[in-house]
């Protein structure tokens, strides 16, 4: 597939997976035999695992949006640098819900196979998303 391609399916991720929580896209964007690290510190393997952990961003922040600032390709990666926001609505890190709203930074690096992304490694300031959630304040 042409860069152009690849940064299609990135986009795909965030715009209809994250950020309308359609989690049947990942059919068609997410290869079966993915390895991905989310920006909250998680791993994990397989389509099912992905979805899931979606799910627990979801639950602790409804709202919760990816907003694509840059992105950058080559050959079958592609790199994404990025602002999440959202409100603190449910339990995570062991912070009970806030309300509050939360903006943090991140970076993100995808490998595509066949179309679909098949490595996905993410960090993501953690650092000043536990300060805006009450930690070091």
């Amino acid at each position: 597939m042409s860069i152009e391609a690849n940064k299609e399916v990135v986009r795909r991720w965030y715009r209809d997976m994250w950020n309308r929580w359609d989690l049947d896209a990942a059919d068609e964007i997410v290869h079966a035999e993915i390895s991905f690290r989310g920006s909250l510190g998680a791993t994990m393997t397989g389509v099912g695992a992905v979805k899931d952990y979606i799910r627990s961003v979801q639950a602790a922040f409804p709202d919760f949006h990816n907003r694509i600032d840059e992105l950058v390709g080559e050959a079958n990666v592609v790199v994404a640098r990025l602002t999440y926001t959202g409100t603190h609505r449910g339990s995570i890190f062991g912070f009970a819900p806030t309300g509050r709203r939360i903006e943090y930074a991140g970076v993100a690096m995808f490998t595509l196979r066949d179309g679909r992304i098949v490595r996905g490694w993410v960090l993501g300031d953690i650092h000043e998303l536990y300060r805006q959630l009450g930690e070091g304040s």
